[in-house]
């Protein structure tokens, strides 16, 4: 018999995600404050952000194999604990030092919360019910983005920097609350061994790789240190798969990946993050610098996006139990394809109701493709791994939107800097032009300020044929290998009690 509290356990769950999406925006608003606030250098700013990526990178594959075994609610109740107290420190931190280390924090707590809610899904809802799970859940991640720069922006107009910070715990409060008493104790499956050399080599791996992608957005490819933490990254996780051939209980059971479901609608979903990160990466840039919109209205600006995974997610759940994960898939990149071909047109005299119709069609796009790939995922998850391969979708994903950042920012920064005219300029204030778009409006010449605005535009214009191209590889894969029907057998759920 389903538990009947999962539905309201799925709502006390979002809740708790919703704090993490907030987090990750909000900070990209305070940044400027915290320059000043704090001393902090360009590096400790970009460190701010980086401190957490990474080790949310490194634990999420552990956290996910921990819910296994000890079960999912204790940890979920741990984690809210710690990223509540995470979000205290950095409200509260006097020097970027104790922020980067707070931040850090914060990536423990998100490590541990994504994958055990999403192993969650299916542990509580029978298969049939499971695409509709997986599109709240999703939502739940989504809808905080854009709520970051729209509450932070309103609290930084009235209130000090750390107030960004502090709106996570009431929702912490709350979603405490709400896990306690809602979401049931699952069992554990405790005589499964506990892989440390599996955990130590993918956790460095992560890390690496991580690390090396981010170092390319900041330095550009041919950097020491991106090369490095990339070929360290890909040696450790190779490394790892040749210790999981042989250990008889590894971290990442491989034989999950003879599954066709399993390892294209995981593919997919990271492609698909990393074009949906790399355009969220360049469009508050484009409503600031170009449009002129301040934080606030940045943030406002983004809602199309959410507006649009709604509605497509809602089409694509009846279209999947009437046609299969495939059709709604394949749908959904030819309308990602149609929005990013239709956005590349973009000029710098284009006003925002224009960037608003190709931005929707993203944003159903992506409630066509996201719920069915991880749906599927997660259907050929067994019950007793649905944690560690819970977390080994969303360590997929985040690379691919860490990845996407990488390349789209270089492609955007280059293509910039290549159209922009600093003809006449200093050489300290042509410098700091070629920096960013806003650093070039920001010196006061009306010229300048006409070709950095073009200049980013076409930037991202480029960005948004390379992300098409992307999409089109997406089609040929999805028709290629994905399943013509969800698979028939899909794990049933256990039977629970409070």
């Amino acid at each position: 018999m389903l538990d009947p509290r999962r539905w309201w356990a799925l709502g006390a769950m979002s809740l708790s995600l919703i704090v993490i999406g907030l987090d990750l925006t909000v900070l990209n608003v305070a940044l400027p404050t915290l320059a000043t606030e704090l001393q902090a250098s360009t590096s400790q700013l970009q460190w701010f952000a980086n401190a957490y990526t990474l080790v949310l990178a490194s634990l999420l594959l552990p956290a996910g194999l921990l819910g296994d075994r000890f079960g999912p609610k204790r940890l979920m109740l741990g984690a809210l604990v710690v990223f509540g107290l995470a979000s205290a420190a950095c409200a509260f931190a006097q020097s970027p030092g104790q922020l980067i280390a707070a931040r850090a924090a914060l990536g423990i707590g998100s490590a541990f919360l994504i994958p055990l809610s999403m192993s969650l899904l299916n542990l509580l809802f029978a298969p049939e019910e499971r695409q509709r799970a997986m599109t709240i859940w999703l939502m739940a991640n989504s809808i905080g983005i854009p709520l970051g720069p729209l509450l932070g922006g309103w609290l930084l107009d009235h209130y000090r920097w750390g107030s960004v910070f502090l709106i996570n715990l009431p929702l912490v409060a709350i979603g405490l609350v709400a896990v306690a008493l809602l979401i049931p104790n699952t069992p554990g499956h405790r005589a499964r061994r506990i892989d440390a050399p599996g955990i130590v080599l993918t956790a460095a791996g992560l890390v690496a790789l991580t690390y090396g992608f981010i170092a390319a957005g900041e330095h550009g490819w041919g950097s020491v240190w991106a090369l490095g933490g990339i070929a360290a990254g890909l040696l450790l996780l190779l490394a790892f798969w040749a210790w999981a051939r042989r250990t008889t209980d590894p971290l990442i059971e491989l034989s999950l990946f003879r599954s066709a479901g399993f390892t294209w609608g995981t593919i997919l979903a990271t492609l698909a993050s990393f074009a949906l990160v790399g355009l969220l990466f360049v469009l508050p840039q484009l409503f600031q610098a170009v449009q002129g919109a301040d934080a606030f209205q940045a943030g406002l600006r983004l809602l199309p996006i959410i507006g649009g995974m709604l509605v497509g997610a809602k089409v694509a759940e009846r279209l999947v139990a009437t046609a299969g994960a495939r059709v709604s898939v394949v749908i959904g990149f030819g309308l990602m394809l149609a929005g990013l071909a239709l956005g590349a047109f973009t000029t710098a005299g284009d006003d925002y109701r224009f960037t608003a119709i190709w931005i929707s069609l993203v944003g159903v796009s992506i409630g066509f493709t996201l719920p069915p790939m991880n749906g599927l995922a997660l259907a050929a998850l067994p019950l007793d791994r649905s944690g560690s391969g819970s977390a080994l979708i969303q360590a997929s994903r985040q690379v691919g939107g860490t990845l996407g950042v990488a390349i789209l920012g270089t492609v955007l920064n280059a293509t910039y800097r290549n159209h922009l005219d600093v003809t006449g300029l200093p050489p300290a204030a042509a410098h700091a032009a070629r920096d960013s778009a806003a650093a070039a409006i920001a010196i006061g010449s009306p010229g300048l300020t006409r070709s950095a605005r073009a200049a980013f535009v076409d930037g991202m214009d480029v960005t948004l044929w390379v992300c098409s191209g992307l999409a089109v590889a997406s089609i040929v894969l999805a028709v290629t290998f994905l399943p013509r029907r969800t698979a028939a057998i899909a794990p049933e759920p256990v039977t629970i009690k409070a």
